[in-house]
């Protein structure tokens, strides 16, 4: 067994620094609109009586992903992955919340509108809320990770929350949804080098938020994406692809390490 290594003095503050720093940064920017034509998206065949086929089915690897996460804690492996058994929650909440994302967003694309991105948006910040919060249970305290949890998700789905009522107001504000997703995607790779892992193949963490920061980028690229395949797939559907891949990375990594 390798000594787990206390972190240095300062460790604690260069988070909370980034974290407010965000927040500022949130705070500072004008309100953030959503793009008017945020539901025009590319692919809009339908197949099968589906519509936006492509689109709606992709959404069915986020169950398919998340199945396999929530088997894991059934069996004797989840026993031995985890050195305290409280760690799984925050684990076991994100792979509730990836199947979760697969209804939501499938349901969305059958007909999108903003009501339905709502829930959409509402699954994703549940499942980086949780995601970060297991991180946080790993690298720096199991009671400050399971403490911090409930804020969490009040904080990720509270931003859905603002921003569906800024839009029935007219003025519509990603800010917060924004800031939500900006945390876990800054602050896991900081807390993954500041403190000492207690598993190993924590690098395995680092390849789930590149999956998911290429998701974001393809969804970006929704149109370009599908002229450059010719009509084939669209950035949007990618984006599915490679989120759910990302999910999958979390189950790989949790059957992999083992406490050092």
């Amino acid at each position: 067994m390798i000594a787990w290594r206390e972190p240095r003095t300062w460790t604690p503050w260069l988070p909370i620094a980034t974290l407010a720093g965000l927040v500022l940064a949130a705070l500072a920017l004008p309100p953030i609109a959503q793009p008017p034509q945020y539901h025009d998206f590319a692919d809009k065949r339908a197949c099968f009586g589906l519509p936006n086929c492509l689109d709606t089915a992709s959404n069915a690897l986020f169950v398919l992903a998340g199945l396999p996460g929530l088997r894991f804690f059934c069996g004797a492996a989840a026993r031995r992955t985890f050195v305290d058994a409280r760690e799984a929650w925050p684990h076991a909440l994100f792979f509730v919340a990836i199947i979760l994302v697969g209804f939501a967003s499938g349901l969305y694309h059958l007909a999108p509108d903003n009501a339905g991105l709502a829930w959409d948006r509402a699954t994703i910040a549940l499942a980086l809320m949780a995601l970060f919060a297991a991180v946080v249970c790993e690298r720096i305290d199991l009671h400050s990770g399971l403490m911090l949890l409930p804020f969490l998700v009040v904080a990720g789905l509270g931003s859905i929350a603002y921003w569906h009522w800024s839009e029935t107001l007219g003025a519509g504000d990603l800010r917060p949804y924004l800031l939500m997703q900006a945390v876990p995607i800054l602050l896991i790779p900081l807390l993954l080098w500041l403190y000492p892992p207690r598993y190993s193949d924590g690098h395995d963490i680092l390849a789930v938020v590149g999956l998911y920061l290429l998701a974001l980028l393809l969804d970006l690229s929704d149109r370009p994406v599908f002229a450059l395949t010719g009509g084939l797939v669209s950035g949007h559907t990618l984006k599915h692809v490679i989120a759910a891949l990302a999910a999958v990375w979390v189950v790989r990594h949790l059957r992999r390490r083992r406490a050092l």
